[in-house]
């Protein structure tokens, strides 16, 4: 019962308020940085490069496939009822509602996420960023603001790559491997999704979902030990914080939008 002692208990909760208070601090700090990001646009457009582009393969295979698997639950459970021809209108719901933007931010986090965290830790672990400081240039400016901005607008840019490859994938399942008829799949989509309640809802769910993972890849590589064993648990944290990050917000801001 030793871990109950008063004082090492007192210790953790003192450190993990502190480490609360570090990454709030962060937190609005990038928040801040929006005009030295827009005076090195430049680098910000590397990032987003680095960020999207490298990231465009894996999220546009994972959509086709996860359109295809939407195209046949969705028509078998369909068929129960009569209901073929809203095939459509269930593929994109379910993409741009939901899985758009929570799986893009999930691969999001897997690829692009542990990147960033290795690539600021090894920064660290290399003393660039202490050099940096010497040389008065704050690194947050020049190599986290960039690269936290860049993630802001790629994520969004991903998921709705990710949505429309899925509405293809269940087009391809549904109209041409099953046979439902492609004007019914087509203009039920058309008349059942809103573009602001269901699209702007998707959209506004990527863009926090793309600030928080890659703040949290950011952190995980900012705060973490200036070791490889440090480094790499770092970019573990970083998978695993993100993803329940993105989970646990999906249920929040679900519960927001479609109870009001």
């Amino acid at each position: 019962m030793a871990w109950l002692n008063p004082a090492r208990v007192g210790a953790a909760v003192r450190g993990k308020l502190t480490d609360i208070g570090h990454a709030t601090r962060l937190f609005l700090r990038l928040l801040g940085s929006l005009p030295a990001a827009l005076a090195r646009a430049r680098l910000v457009v590397d990032q987003v490069h680095f960020l999207g582009n490298y990231s465009l393969a894996i999220i546009a295979v994972s959509g086709l496939f996860v359109g295809f698997v939407l195209g046949l639950q969705g028509y078998y459970t369909l068929q129960r009822y009569g209901s073929e021809e809203a095939l459509g209108l269930l593929v994109a719901l379910a993409l741009v509602r939901e899985l758009g933007p929570v799986v893009s931010a999930l691969l999001f986090a897997g690829r692009a996420g542990t990147s960033l965290t290795a690539e600021i830790g090894l920064m660290k672990a290399g003393e660039q960023l202490t050099a940096m400081e010497m040389m008065a240039v704050d690194p947050l400016h020049r190599v986290l603001a960039p690269r936290f901005w860049a993630g802001l607008v790629a994520m969004p840019l991903l998921a709705a790559v990710f949505s429309a490859v899925g509405i293809i994938g269940g087009w391809v399942v549904g109209v041409l491997l099953i046979g439902v008829d492609p004007g019914s799949f087509w203009s039920q989509m058309q008349g059942g999704v809103d573009v602001w309640l269901d699209v702007g809802n998707g959209v506004i769910k990527s863009v926090v979902f793309g600030v928080t993972v890659t703040f949290v890849a950011l952190l995980q590589g900012y705060m973490c030990k200036p070791t490889p064993e440090g480094v790499a648990r770092a970019t573990t944290r970083t998978v695993v914080m993100a993803s329940l990050a993105v989970l646990g917000l999906d249920f929040v801001l679900t519960a927001m939008m479609f109870s009001i």
